[in-house]
């Protein structure tokens, strides 16, 4: 089992690797605005946001955790949970604090799966499927997020994302 998750830790840091680098490489006279659709610092709040629910169990350890217990004016409404259109702008210097709570909660909660908790049910009520696809399901929706960013970043700034590893 330890191959597995391993091999789930290096993935999830690949993804928030590369998150981190559109976050970082951002001109920040662009991390404001929308070009088209949401600005870019939403959609890396919305990304780190639902990382960070993934590797949980629901709503309610959730909210408790000391992170967002930390700063409440961000998680004021938790408006990502919400069906409506996100309002709320975030900071760069915040968006990667929560990159940083994000990659040791990877680093915290996929050493301590299982073979019997990744086959177990989810824990998150609308993602139906067990554990290990959650995992799996958590890192396309990072790097969906990224390449988006990432397409966006090559069209403001003319250089490509570059690959990134698990590795350090």
């Amino acid at each position: 089992m330890n191959y597995l998750t391993t091999l789930l830790q290096k993935q999830l840091n690949a993804a928030l690797r590369t998150l981190g680098y559109c976050i970082e490489a951002c001109p920040e006279a662009d991390w404001q605005e929308s070009h088209g659709d949401y600005p870019f610092s939403q959609v890396v709040f919305h990304t780190l946001f639902y990382t960070d629910f993934y590797l949980g169990r629901d709503t309610m350890p959730f909210k408790q955790q000391q992170f967002h217990v930390s700063h409440p004016e961000v998680f004021r409404d938790y408006e990502e949970m919400e069906d409506r259109l996100p309002i709320h702008l975030y900071e760069k210097s915040f968006c990667l604090e929560y990159l940083a709570h994000c990659v040791g909660k990877v680093e915290a909660v996929v050493s301590l799966e299982t073979e019997v908790t990744l086959a177990a049910a989810s824990g998150i009520s609308f993602r139906k499927g067990c554990r290990a696809e959650l995992h799996v399901y958590n890192i396309r929706h990072i790097q969906h997020h990224a390449a988006q960013l990432g397409l966006r970043l090559q069209l403001l700034t003319n250089k490509e994302m570059p690959w990134f590893s698990g590795g350090a």
